[in-house]
This record gives C-alpha cells, sequence and structure tokens, in this order.
C-alpha cells in the first residue's frame, strides 16, 4: 500500500515539474507601411527531469511475524478445513510478498490427549498439511521447514474444550 501511494506521489511530481505552459506571443499591430520583420527562429525547450530515490523503509521480522495467522485443526485431524483455508492463503501471500526474504518454519502442535509418540506423529502431519496448502498457493517448498512440538508447547493449560482448540495448531514462524 505504501508503495502505490509513493508511486502515485512520484508520479504526480513528475507530472508537475516536467510540464510548463507557454505563453502565446502576443502580436503587435504593424504599421502598413512599415515592413514586416521575420519572426525569430523557435527555441527548442529543455525539460530536465530530476530522478527522486524514495526509500520505503521494509516491515521488520517481528512485525512480519505478527501478521502471520494460526492454523487451527479439529480433535484428531490434519486436513486444513475449509475455515482454515484463508489464513493460510493469507499467510502464503505474506512470505510471498514482504516475507519473501526469509525462511518458513511451521511447528506442529496438539492437544494433551492421546500419547507423546502420536501427538509428535499428528503435529508433524499438521505442519505438513500446511506446507502442502502453501505450496499450492505458491510458496517454495524449499524454503520451508517444519518441527512437531506434540503436545508440549501449549498455548493455554486450562482442561476445558475450549482450551484444547487452542492447542490444536500449526504456528507459521519466520527464520532470517
Amino acid at each position: 500500500m505504501k508503495i502505490i501511494v509513493l508511486s502515485s506521489a512520484l508520479i504526480a511530481m513528475l507530472a508537475m515539474t516536467g510540464c510548463t505552459t507557454k505563453e502565446a506571443p502576443v502580436e503587435e499591430p504593424v504599421a502598413k507601411a512599415a515592413p514586416v520583420a521575420a519572426a525569430p527562429a523557435p527555441v527548442a525547450e529543455v525539460v530536465v527531469v530530476k530522478e527522486i530515490v524514495v526509500e520505503v523503509e521494509k516491515p521488520t521480522l517481528a512485525e512480519l511475524e505478527g501478521q502471520l495467522r494460526t492454523v487451527n485443526f479439529a480433535f484428531d485431524k490434519y486436513k486444513v478445513d475449509f475455515e482454515m483455508e484463508p489464513r493460510v492463503i493469507a499467510n502464503s501471500n505474506l512470505v510471498n510478498g514482504d516475507a519473501a526474504d526469509y525462511m518458513i518454519k511451521l511447528e506442529g502442535n496438539c492437544d494433551t490427549w492421546g500419547s507423546n509418540e502420536y501427538n509428535f506423529a499428528l503435529g508433524l502431519r499438521r505442519a505438513n498439511a500446511v506446507k502442502s496448502a502453501m505450496v499450492a498457493e505458491g510458496v517454495d517448498s524449499e524454503r520451508i521447514s517444519m518441527v512437531s512440538y506434540g503436545e508440549n508447547n501449549p498455548v493455554c493449560s486450562e482442561a476445558t474444550k475450549e482450551c484444547w482448540s487452542q492447542n490444536r495448531r500449526v504456528d507459521v514462524k519466520l527464520l532470517p
């Protein structure tokens, strides 16, 4: 958005400085008896356009990471749900746009139901499902790494269904 505004301002400045108005020559009445003098040769107008360099600040890693959305999953599922597809698309657009210089880490997480081994495998399946969805959106698979934390990285520790649902997720992180 900043680039569009700055580009528009730059074009407007160039248009205003590059265009000059010429005044029409005023003809003075000439006496009939006097000979008509030859009109002076037209002078070429020279327009000098100066190059304007506008520096646009890139967002920091923390600012970009703050824009990434967590992808949540249903109980014991690892397929990206229809409701989560807009989040995957938004994340893919961001990592292909402003965050194109960074690597991507997908962190698979689970609730406390199931064994540790099962939850580590489920977290990895969830991360892989998000990776496949992001690759389908045009993200280079070579930029993506995956890790599973199983049930060891909860965002909520209460023993409620709402809390457990928050822990069934894939977090998207950026790496320098």
